[in-house]
């Protein structure tokens, strides 16, 4: 059974959200407009339902609870660790979504959006889980 540190899962949870909340407030105007301004998409949290964002916050801990897990399974024990584990396991949700670009023809730089988003979440969740181990 792998030991679980609460305080670094609630830690990683909240920059998780926070982060991301930042980054779409900072992409979310050029977002929109590869959107085509399509008034169904949410442009920023300010504007997001509290249903949303507590689904948000909930996405964000599964995510963390799998980054903790597999950084146990993997026997990462040290930050520089936690950064090269970061690094593989956030090249997966980048693929999938150049795959979006490449297949769905979805817009390069709303691929690089949601990629920038996905890859700096998981480093920081994993150097926050690497170093409160």
């Amino acid at each position: 059974m792998l030991q679980i540190n609460y305080l670094a899962i609630v830690a990683a949870t909240g920059t998780a959200f926070v982060f991301s909340a930042l980054w779409y407030i900072v992409f979310g105007k050029l977002r929109m407009e590869l959107l085509g301004n399509n008034g169904k998409a949410t442009a920023a949290m300010g504007k997001a339902s509290t249903l949303q964002k507590l689904f948000e916050v909930f996405r964000s801990l599964i995510v963390v609870l799998i980054v903790a897990h597999l950084l146990g399974l993997a026997g990462v024990s040290s930050v520089g660790g936690a950064a090269q584990f970061a690094i593989w396991l956030g090249s997966f949700p980048v693929m999938i979504l150049v795959g979006a670009t490449l297949w769905d023809k979805v817009p390069w730089k709303l691929t690089a959006i949601h990629a920038g988003d996905w890859l700096l979440k998981i480093l920081l969740v994993s150097l926050i889980l690497g170093a409160w181990r």
